[in-house]
């Protein structure tokens, strides 16, 4: 607890001094005024985040937090809970669709065991931070206790710092057959709204497991009854152990000032988390794309950020964060190396 502590003490907001100092710049470039959209704000909030007037994109990581749920015994996803370990190993082996999207963005991929239900031995790569080997079904009571879930965060944090470094930019991936469900639950928690207006269909379900999903949510908000006035009691009672991962590393890195690109619904969800333990916390997230989840407008709503684009991607793994990192860093390039007016000889009353 003393970590996650001093962690959001040493949160604070951005500088909008920075802001405007960045948008000045942006300003003598050679183009129309905010012609380059969103890459331009990108580069701003890079700016302001960091808190460097000439920021470089020099470290791309992306973490995968990787972890089982009880809750998938109540049959709420297409695939077998044992899908979890199998995709660590892919990721591990590079095949999977983080680790093409990362090799594009030029981004490193950490895989981290926070939470199978599995033992990997002695996997080369694997990142083992287990702090508990699968949640409870949170159908029939809390998922994990409150110091399970604070160890999970703990986890994040820790990570957060080790690799953070000037010019860092970080990625959120998870991987946990069934962790559509514990998000829902999350957001149906923290806004009220009945899980029905919340709850997708996570891998591809179909109509009758999506209706016993709904269910098996209300259950566990009707058995826990998650206060949403403490938002670790709702991450304990109803998350996972990727999510809390995810919560942390996104604490960390605005402790840290790195800027962390958050993927689509599960990790969202963590990101949310951190938000209502500090709102100053959603200044250094940018939000990489809208998931085809119902919920997930729903949580970026309730944290004020708008996402990149809209690709109805539905994978996860931080493959939505990997196409976010190559878009910030190309704002950042224009920033950085496109010329201005006086630099160029070209007249602004022309441009």
């Amino acid at each position: 607890m003393r970590l996650l502590n001093s962690a959001l003490e040493k949160i604070v907001p951005i500088d909008t001094n920075l802001l405007d100092k960045a948008q000045a710049r942006l300003d003598m470039l050679t183009k129309p005024k905010d012609s380059l959209g969103r890459l331009e704000e990108f580069a701003r909030r890079f700016v302001a985040i960091t808190g460097e007037t000439m920021p470089l994109v020099n470290r791309k990581v992306i973490f995968t937090f990787a972890g089982d749920h009880g809750v998938a015994d109540e049959g709420v996803s297409a695939f077998p809970k044992e899908v979890t370990r199998q995709m660590v190993y892919n990721f591990l082996n590079g095949g999977a669709g983080i680790n093409v999207l990362a090799r594009h963005a030029g981004a490193e991929v950490v895989v981290v065991d926070i939470g199978v239900d599995f033992d990997f031995g002695d996997v080369q790569g694997l990142l083992k931070r287990k702090v508990i080997s699968g949640t409870k079904n949170i159908r029939l009571g809390p998922a994990m206790t409150r110091e399970q879930a604070i160890a999970c965060m703990e986890v994040g944090i820790d990570l957060a710092y080790q690799y953070a470094v000037k010019g860092a930019v970080f990625g959120t991936g998870e991987m946990g057959i069934a962790n559509t469900t514990p998000s829902s639950a999350i957001i149906a928690a923290f806004s009220g709204l009945p899980a029905e207006e919340v709850t997708g269909r996570g891998t591809g379900i179909d109509d009758k497991v999506f209706e016993n999903k709904v269910r098996v949510i209300e259950d566990a908000i009707k058995v826990n009854r998650p206060d949403p006035s403490d938002a670790i009691d709702v991450l304990s009672k109803l998350g996972g152990a990727e999510i809390a991962g995810i919560a942390g590393l996104v604490i960390g890195a605005a402790a840290k000032r790195v800027p962390v690109v958050v993927d689509g619904f599960i990790s969202t969800a963590g990101a949310l988390v951190a938000c209502e333990l500090k709102r100053e916390v959603r200044d250094y997230i940018f939000s990489a794309h809208n998931s085809v989840e119902k919920g997930h407008a729903v949580m970026l709503k309730r944290m004020g950020l708008k996402s990149f684009v809209d690709l109805n991607l539905r994978l996860g793994e931080g493959t939505g964060a990997a196409i976010g990192i190559y878009l910030v860093e190309a704002g950042v390039k224009i920033y950085n190396e496109m010329a201005t007016f006086g630099d160029a000889g070209v007249s602004e009353k022309n441009a």
